[in-house]
């Protein structure tokens, strides 16, 4: 399904009540960036991101927590990112967009404590997945030239969904940089930032 067009996340739901299945983890992993000023930026782009890195993972948790907290059993596992720490100029709406399910995410987990239902926010650093070439980074972007192997990933983020943790900071890199953004002041986080993005 084509999450960037809208309410195709209802139509997956309702795939999944007519055939009567019973959704009892949800991995909201779709999504992807682009690069470049917002100014000069694609609008249709800018706009089919939104809708698949927020909306989509949005609706989709919508539709399928009420029957995980009626069961009092369910999981449910959004991808964020490292960029969810701090504004990103250069990849303006994809930082933004990480935050959003960063922020939604820790929100909707505190909300379902005690109902047997749990969120966690998956926020990895550079990952081996084709990423840079999709946001039109480049070959030789240095945010990845030590990118994490996508199975890791997969892997970190599935043991912090079964530990019931709200936030799982794979990588070292990852947590370094969680700690320093609550340190630095936000006028230096998105200074580095526009510098990352640039390289």
């Amino acid at each position: 399904m084509d999450l960037s067009v809208p309410d195709a996340a209802l139509k997956v739901f309702d795939f999944t009540q007519d055939h009567d299945l019973k959704i009892d983890v949800l991995i909201n992993n779709a999504g992807f960036g682009d690069s470049g000023a917002f100014a000069q930026s694609d609008w249709k782009k800018q706009y089919e991101m939104v809708q698949v890195n927020i909306t989509a993972l949005m609706q989709l948790t919508h539709c399928f927590l009420p029957g995980m907290i009626e069961r009092k059993n369910g999981k449910i596992l959004n991808l964020s990112s490292v960029a969810a720490f701090c504004a990103g100029p250069g990849m303006s709406i994809y930082y933004a967009s990480k935050a959003f399910v960063r922020s939604f995410s820790e929100a909707v987990a505190e909300e379902v404590k005690g109902t047997g239902v749990t969120v966690t926010a998956l926020c990895p650093g550079p990952t081996a997945t084709g990423f840079e070439a999709a946001a039109a980074m480049g070959n030789d972007s240095r945010m990845f030239k030590k990118a994490a192997k996508a199975e890791d990933v997969a892997k970190a983020g599935l043991r912090a969904m079964r530990k019931k943790k709200v936030l799982c900071y794979q990588g070292g890199f990852t947590k370094l940089m969680s700690f320093l953004c609550r340190l630095a002041p936000r006028s230096v986080t998105r200074k580095y930032a526009k510098k990352t993005n640039e390289a």
